[in-house]
């Protein structure tokens, strides 16, 4: 979970309910699937998701136990995601623990994933609010549908656009941080401004996030993102800092060998991380990220000034500065 002291306060014991809600057993529920989520909670993470989530409960009264299980069905929907785009990148590590797809076959790690897609819907119709469902599960068609569309599209000789690549980080990230703060608004009955304001302000912070994410695929060191450095390049995504980096060297052919899906040697990746470092393509992504962050600062306007608006502030600062 993400700590800084004010945030801690305010949410961290509903985050211990929102895991052990996560933990639940329900009906006939088979022991091995008990211990892999048992194994994907304990795993981690920032928590970002639901925290975002509850704290926009918190600008009205919300029903609690209906918070909690709203806040660990967005949860539950990223983890679900998770464990399906591990088994679709083969990989093996996240977070410096193994995957489930490290020790199980492809067939019962996806039937695990669907498990955890039904879960999270279960935990969303928790809410009783036809319209908090009618959001999951929009966002669940927008985040498999950037899948498929990523997936039929790799492997094509030619980068994509940026404007392709804002709307996949959408579909991939923020269509479920805007889902998440829009709906925790709703629960909280607040009016439709604001719902739209927090809908705006996940939006913002979402693709803010997942810009950081891409440069510190970058920026970072394995040991430290517990994954090989430009590891979506090494799948043959081309993520911002690479497409800032093809606007000066259109004809890279390292960087389109890799798009391609070429397979280029652990040397080649070597020499066109240090390219892309050395370029301005990463002050360019990063100065993206911390406008998008600031964006949704100001998205947050029509909201009162409280404790709970400050909190996503902070977030929002933290979302463009993270090391990891």
């Amino acid at each position: 979970m993400i700590k800084t002291a004010e945030i801690n306060e305010l949410v961290a014991s509903d985050i211990k309910q929102v895991e052990e809600k996560m933990r639940e057993v329900v009906g006939e529920h088979n022991e091995t699937l008990t211990l892999a989520i048992d194994h994907l909670v304990n795993a981690g993470g920032k928590r970002l998701r639901p925290i975002i989530t509850l704290l926009s409960t918190r600008f009205n009264k919300a029903d609690h136990q209906k918070a909690i299980a709203l806040a660990a069905a967005v949860e539950m929907l990223h983890t679900a995601t998770l464990v399906h785009d591990d088994l679709i990148d083969n990989a093996l590590f996240r977070r410096g623990h193994p995957t489930l797809n490290a020790n199980w076959t492809p067939n019962a790690t996806v039937l695990t994933g669907d498990y955890m897609f039904a879960r999270s819907s279960g935990f969303a119709a928790e809410t009783d609010d036809v319209r908090i469902i009618k959001i999951f599960s929009n966002t669940l068609m927008t985040i498999v549908n950037g899948e498929l569309h990523q997936f039929f599209n790799n492997g094509h000789s030619a980068p994509p656009s940026q404007e392709e690549y804002f709307q996949r980080i959408y579909a991939k990230t923020a269509s479920l941080f805007a889902a998440g703060a829009e709906t925790g608004a709703i629960l909280a009955a607040l009016p439709e401004t604001q719902v739209r304001a927090l809908h705006d302000y996940g939006y913002y912070l979402g693709m803010a996030f997942q810009i950081m994410d891409d440069i510190l695929d970058f920026q970072g060191d394995e040991a430290r993102l517990g994954k090989p450095v430009a590891n979506d390049l090494r799948q043959g995504i081309a993520t911002l800092p690479v497409l800032l980096f093809l606007e000066d060297s259109p004809d890279h052919p390292l960087v389109l060998k890799a798009v391609a899906k070429q397979y280029p040697t652990d040397a080649e990746i070597e020499q066109v991380v240090a390219e892309i470092r050395a370029s301005g393509g990463i002050q360019e992504s990063l100065d993206k990220a911390r406008r998008l962050a600031r964006q949704a600062q100001e998205a947050l306007t029509p909201l009162p000034d409280n404790k709970y608006r400050r909190a996503l502030l902070d977030i929002a600062d933290y979302s463009a500065a993270r090391d990891i």
